[in-house]
């Protein structure tokens, strides 16, 4: 750069380096007018939804829950709203991306994704509050070529999120009050049963109970008495010998040894039956804190049946959260992509810069000594005589061809990197050849 120590010296590098510039100029002008005229115009149509609390609450108060509940609604919303499918019928129906045949449908349902966004509207959250915040609203964007039709794919879309909202809401408050209603037949139906198999095991085992075992063990006690009663008759009887015959007597203890036996029996059946007392009451208790575990499952099933069947009502009447139109799309005046004459003239202004650069690159590889300045600053050396240049009629004519030559170079170059472009690129729409254009956003 010890060339340039003055503003002369560069000014003059350029003169020198003049068709470079023009030429660098003049192909980045055609390119730039190439990729200004590609950029198709992109419209962006936007629909608001708003999300309405419910009117009328089911419950008591509100809890993180449900804002969480609100925003998996919203993700299984947008989930189904772009869906394969439901992107395939929204392109089918407004005949959307389907200029190229080449394009498959997979291209074509990015592309829909690409244009088409589903954004919550939620109030930011305090930074003292860890709570999650329920979205708010719902803003449906579309970007589209035609502006017409980025307006109608848009309030299509919100039309289906509100159908969607709608439908989903009556179908989860039939599906939880059917569950319910489910639930409570079945767990009734169980402690039927059960009140009857308890029942059963009481009426089987009423011997075995508390109350009966107390009247047990009265009785076992008045037949330990019996029986001991009935040893001493036979005690009595056996030492009366002399005033009765053998006979006699034999019959009498006979007697009274059956009536002991059977006392003793009796005796023994009771006392097994107050031994097998623990475990009856054992059995019957498990049964009644299995009555209690349905009992307490059928309390927990009627309440959430209420609240079902408040849900049910809400629905019905359509008190409870709902999605209503807050905005709907407007056909959009104006491109949301920049202007093609701001493209055009962004990339003639970098193509100039461009050309200086180069040509400045240029002369600082190669290092000439082009003046008595340079001379005496960079050699150290002061020339005697500054001989100028000095041309006649041949070199005038010479350098007149020379310049005629540039100019065609240049012209050629610009015409050939012309004619490529319109082949290939947005210029053929300049001369006839129909070449599709892209749509980019900006």
């Amino acid at each position: 750069m010890n060339q340039f120590q003055s503003v002369g010296e560069i000014f003059a590098a350029l003169r020198r380096r003049a068709w470079v510039i023009i030429g660098i100029f003049l192909v980045g002008c055609v390119i730039s007018v190439d990729y200004a005229l590609v950029q198709q115009k992109v419209y962006e149509a936007t629909a608001v939804v708003q999300i309405e609390d419910a009117r009328v609450s089911s419950t008591a108060t509100a809890t993180v829950s449900d804002a969480n509940e609100a925003s998996r609604r919203l993700q299984l919303i947008e989930q189904r709203l772009m869906s394969r499918d439901n992107l395939m019928t929204l392109m089918d129906k407004y005949d959307l991306f389907s200029d190229d045949p080449e394009r498959n449908d997979g291209e074509r349902i990015y592309m829909m994704r690409q244009a088409a966004r589903i954004t919550p509207i939620t109030n930011p959250a305090p930074t003292f509050t860890a709570a999650a915040q329920a979205p708010s609203g719902l803003m449906i964007s579309v970007m589209l070529p035609d502006p017409d039709k980025a307006a109608t794919v848009a309030n299509d879309l919100m039309n289906k999120v509100i159908t969607e909202s709608r439908d989903r809401s009556a179908r989860q408050a039939s599906e939880t009050l059917a569950f319910y209603e489910t639930e409570e037949a079945r767990v009734n139906a169980e402690i039927v049963a059960l009140e009857n198999r308890i029942a059963e095991y009481k009426q089987a085992n009423s011997a075995q109970l508390p109350a009966g075992v107390a009247a047990l063990r009265t009785q076992l006690t008045t037949l330990r008495e019996t029986e001991l009663d009935l040893a001493q008759e036979i005690i009595t009887i056996q030492s009366d010998t002399a005033r009765k015959r053998p006979e006699e007597l034999a019959r009498q203890v006979a007697q009274l040894e059956d009536q002991r036996a059977l006392v003793a029996t009796r005796a023994t059946e009771i006392e097994g039956q107050i031994a097998s007392a623990p475990e009856v009451e054992r059995q019957l208790s498990q049964l009644e804190r299995e009555m209690d575990r349905l009992k307490d499952q059928y309390s927990v099933i009627t309440r959430g049946k209420a609240e079902a069947e408040m849900g049910q009502a809400l629905q019905d009447r359509q008190a409870g959260g709902r999605y209503e139109v807050l905005e709907t799309a407007l056909v959009p005046e104006n491109p949301m992509t920049s202007s093609r004459k701001k493209i055009a003239g962004i990339g003639a202004f970098a193509s100039l810069l461009a050309g200086l650069m180069v040509a400045l690159g240029l002369e600082v590889m190669n290092p000439a000594i082009r003046s008595q300045q340079q001379m005496e600053r960079l050699l150290g050396i002061q020339p005697v005589v500054a001989i100028p240049v000095i041309s006649n009629r041949r070199d005038r004519t010479w350098g007149g061809l020379k310049f005629l030559a540039r100019a065609l170079g240049i012209l050629a170059l610009v015409g050939g990197v012309t004619a490529w472009l319109a082949k290939t690129s947005g210029l053929g729409a300049l001369f006839g050849s129909g070449t599709p254009r892209r749509a980019v956003r900006g």
